[in-house]
């Protein structure tokens, strides 16, 4: 058995971080296994060409929920990264904290030492900002924040269509405020993508105590007296860890891999064979995820982004990219959007992802024809999901219950985000330069029964799910994971990516994971410590 001092499972932006930090030290032998493949594809490092990767469908993974009647017998189809750099390889690269109170909420709930005045440090300490440095942001940490260097027509008259109906501008959506329109920050550096991979892993593999295993599968975490000792791989190979397992698999994967290896409810792992290694009925449970509706119109000129990528357009932009990086090729497409309260809660609780063009979906073929794309999600479900073993073999998916608009307050509060987004459509700035509605039908404008069917048809994922391992005190008995983010009930065994939030975060979740993970290498190498 090839044994190592810490194996970490996940080699997305929580793995990246942990093996850079735990490999500085050459005493310790890492071991970082990724099901995907090396993060090689020339479209995963052009900023715009994202959706090339992910319509080519090699380095993401579609995790196909239950058909649910709350969204017409649809199934929420979420995306995640398979591919070295997770997520961080193949999103839109918007980098967003979310609010000040969704960590102070996670404090509130016992979880001592994650308030927003700690977690602040440690985002300032990984963030290399291009354009702002002041108490909010940092400047020498190796995640390069930057403005990408195109913006198109169309996200600017957004920005100045909502400020025309009363939202404030706002150059910065992590600094004092959240609210506001403006063009968001990304994770780009010098027309490139600046992925986790970039930022964390690229020094770190060259270091001889670092190896790294791309396509390869875990089939479950090994245990001898209540201690994590490695992992089986799906083709039988045993692996040793000396000091300790990290999962860092996702918040759909981590929770399976969890109760294949015997942590979970004790019913439902009996029920499949698996003996029980540490009873926590939390595992898989308190899944959350950020879902956004689809506002088109047409535009009445062909000045959008549809067929850029064909023909002689798209010969032209890759020229002047490869010639002098710059272009609509560095942009990252979802160039603006903003946050706004719709509901009088006194903090945003709706966000507008803004896109040049209009967008299809899994299920769903884009239109043909130029027009944009302005899509609001609510930020703070109430509704929970569930990940759950469809059988003991660790081949096998897992059983993913979204629990879409299961609580109906978040209908609702989509139901206002849309048509806050309608609003914005048909102020002059936007006005001037769109025609009529695609999606919803100008009939279905004014009729909130309509309106509400319609988001029950189309309402998708933004690929944010958490909270399935989810961190908590002692008295909370569905949590998963204690304040240093090992699992309770087990010792050398740690959880390091979204599935521990509590509750979602108010935003994009990259900027929060790779912060989580930051914390969990300082924890392991005791250069943090939150035990009294």
């Amino acid at each position: 058995m090839e044994q190592f001092d810490y194996v970490i499972v996940g080699g997305g932006s929580s793995g990246c971080v942990i093996a850079s930090r735990l490999s500085e030290d050459p005493g310790m032998k890492v071991l970082l296994i990724e099901s995907g493949r090396r993060d090689d594809d020339r479209w995963i490092k052009i900023p715009a060409t994202f959706f090339k990767v992910v319509q080519k469908g090699v380095d993401v993974v579609a995790y196909a929920g239950e058909k649910s009647d709350k969204l017409n017998g649809r199934e929420n189809i979420v995306l995640q990264g398979h591919v070295i750099g997770g997520s961080s390889s193949v999103n839109a690269m918007l980098y967003i904290r979310g609010q000040s109170d969704d960590y102070d909420s996670w404090a509130q709930d016992g979880n001592r030492g994650w308030s927003y005045r700690d977690v602040l440090p440690v985002f300032r300490d990984l963030e290399s900002n291009m354009e702002i440095a002041d108490e909010h942001h940092g400047t020498e940490g190796e995640l390069r924040v930057s403005e990408t260097g195109f913006h198109h027509p169309l996200s600017r008259a957004f920005i100045r269509a909502a400020q025309q109906v009363g939202i404030r501008y706002n150059p910065d959506f992590n600094g004092a405020k959240q609210e506001g329109v403006g063009f968001y920050q990304t994770t780009t550096h010098d027309g490139r993508r600046w992925s986790a991979a970039d930022a964390f892993l690229r020094k770190a593999e060259a270091r001889g105590n670092l190896k790294i295993m791309t396509e390869t599968r875990v089939a479950k975490v090994t245990f001898e007296g209540g201690r994590a000792t490695g992992v089986v791989l799906q083709d039988g190979t045993p692996i040793g860890a000396a000091g300790e397992v990290i999962l860092c698999a996702g918040a759909i994967e981590t929770p399976r891999l969890l109760q294949l290896s015997g942590v979970g409810d004790a019913a439902h792992l009996k029920s499949h064979g698996i003996e029980v290694v540490s009873e926590l009925p939390g595992v898989g449970s308190n899944f959350q995820d950020h879902l956004e509706a689809n506002i088109q119109c047409y535009t009445r000129d062909p000045i959008s982004l549809y067929r850029q990528d064909k023909g002689l357009a798209s010969v032209w932009h890759m020229a002047q990219y490869m010639a002098f990086r710059t272009g609509l090729l560095t942009s990252n497409v979802v160039e603006c959007g903003g946050f706004v309260d719709v509901s009088g809660a006194g903090i945003p609780d709706i966000q507008f992802h803004v896109l040049p063009f209009m967008v299809g979906w899994v299920d769903r073929a884009p239109i043909e024809a130029h027009g944009m794309s302005v899509n609001p999600c609510f930020l703070r479900p109430r509704s929970r999901g569930s990940v759950r073993l469809r059988s003991s073999d660790p081949k096998e998916r897992a059983l993913f219950d979204a629990g879409s608009f299961s609580d109906p307050e978040d209908l609702e509060l989509l139901l206002r985000g849309t048509k806050k987004a309608i609003e914005i459509f048909r102020a002059p700035a936007l006005a001037s330069v769109v025609k009529e509605f695609a999606l919803p039908s100008p009939q279905a404008l004014s009729d909130d029964d309509a309106l509400r069917d319609f988001l029950r048809n189309t309402a998708k994922t933004v690929f944010h799910p958490v909270g399935t391992a989810k961190m908590g005190p002692d008295t909370d008995r569905m949590s998963v994971v204690d304040v240093e983010l090992r699992v309770k009930g087990v010792r050398g065994l740690r959880v390091a990516d979204a599935s521990i939030m509590p509750r979602l975060i108010s935003g994009n979740t990259n900027a929060p994971v790779i912060m989580i993970a930051e914390r969990a290498a300082r924890f392991i190498s005791g250069k943090e410590s939150l035990v009294s």
